[in-house]
């Protein structure tokens, strides 16, 4: 992989230790520049913030091993973390507490319901932030201070849904959504795209995410006989849903987001997993820019494989990173109009930029199947935004 402004992916335990050393050695005479990180790290969903909280700790490690100067001084990045518990309420609370440690970022949260909330508070602190987050409404607010790790609902759920009436040749589908911001959103987009591609919507039903038992809304679904079932929600629910669905005997198959596209999705469906398929922005980790230099940095350094945020949130804390180099400054008003105009190579993708909302302007998506109780790639789809977009 060639030198992504400046900077090369780590690819050996020798090379990451070293500089890692290097780096401790030089801690003392660093300035510190703060950033801000908030996801689920108790609960349900801790594997997703953890899997964040990862990659955006191998973009530090890395940048602290350069001895990069702003504003004058050579410095040291340093993650603020809070757990938000997945809450909207907790969210803005441990926001407000992120811009009272003096942060000169965000790179977080993780869900749309409480990323969309927390943006406010760091919007009003003036300081840009990045998110996980894939609802419309987060980049629909009006604000110059609000930017993605991954492709949005509107673009996911737009390929999802055309998938699921021309690959799936799905005609009568029924939609479930969780109520929360990411879920909800995730089913509305995909409503439009199955109509906008002939198919018709004939049940949607609605639960939460803190439910396990389906069995009354699935009843409903299966009277009116869909040809597909789209899921917008965690795999907590998931799970628990697709073996509730073969227990009835349903045998429409379930599709859903990127949120399912996990192991404990596998873990809680068991055998009940096969024929599942879920859409994830992006493309495989064997096909990103810089995907299996990534795996190995992220293998050496956590002693496991990456889920699938952490590349998404290492491209996230580097674009964030690369700008201030660019600024020359880590104070947020000097490197927001480096971060709006950034250009450049990444792990997940050679061509990260963003468009006048901060949503991604190149769009990815990647459909994957459970088959034999594996998550395989059935295929991906790469689109540019719209120019002006």
């Amino acid at each position: 992989m060639q030198s992504i402004k400046g900077y090369k992916l780590l690819t050996a335990s020798a090379a990451l230790m070293a500089g890692l050393a290097c780096a401790g050695a030089h801690a003392a005479d660093a300035a510190v520049v703060k950033l801000g990180f908030a996801a689920p790290l108790t609960g349900p969903q801790a594997h997703y913030g953890e899997d964040m909280k990862n990659g955006l700790t191998l973009a530090l490690e890395e940048a602290n091993q350069q001895a990069i100067e702003l504003d004058g001084k050579t410095v040291r990045f340093e993650l603020v973390t809070r757990d938000d518990q997945a809450d909207p309420r907790t969210a803005v609370q441990v926001a407000q507490q992120i811009v009272d440690e003096g942060v000169q970022g965000v790179l977080g949260h993780f869900n749309s319901g409480t990323t969309i909330p927390a943006s406010s508070v760091y919007h009003d602190a003036g300081l840009p932030q990045i998110a996980m987050a894939t609802s419309p409404q987060y980049t629909e607010q009006g604000y110059d201070t609000t930017f993605r790790m991954m492709t949005s609902d509107t673009q996911q759920g737009a390929a999802a849904g055309e998938f699921v009436v021309k690959d799936l040749g799905a005609k009568n589908v029924a939609l479930i959504d969780d109520r929360t911001a990411y879920g909800q959103g995730l089913a509305d987009q995909v409503a439009k795209a199955v109509e906008a591609h002939g198919g018709k919507i004939v049940a949607r039903e609605y639960t939460t995410d803190k439910a396990n038992d389906f069995a009354a809304i699935l009843t409903n679904i299966k009277n009116v006989k869909p040809d597909a079932i789209f899921f917008g929600g965690l795999d907590a629910q998931s799970g628990p849903m697709r073996r509730q669905m073969v227990t009835l005997g349903m045998q429409a198959p379930l599709v859903s987001g990127e949120m399912t596209r996990s192991e404990t999705f596998l873990k809680l469906a068991g055998p009940a997993a096969n024929g599942t398929y879920a859409s994830l922005a992006g493309v495989p980790l064997a096909q990103m820019a810089a995907g299996e230099r990534f795996q190995e940095a992220y293998k050496t350094r956590f002693k496991t494989d990456p889920g699938v945020y952490a590349p998404y949130a290492y491209d996230g804390a580097w674009s964030m990173i690369i700008a201030m180099k660019e600024a020359g400054s880590a104070k947020p008003e000097a490197y927001l109009p480096k971060l709006a105009a950034l250009k450049r190579a990444g792990a997940t993708s050679q061509e990260i930029a963003y468009d006048d909302k901060g949503d991604l302007k190149e769009i990815s998506v990647t459909i994957y199947e459970v088959k034999d109780g594996k998550w395989e790639m059935v295929k991906t789809m790469v689109s540019k935004a719209p120019s002006g977009s």
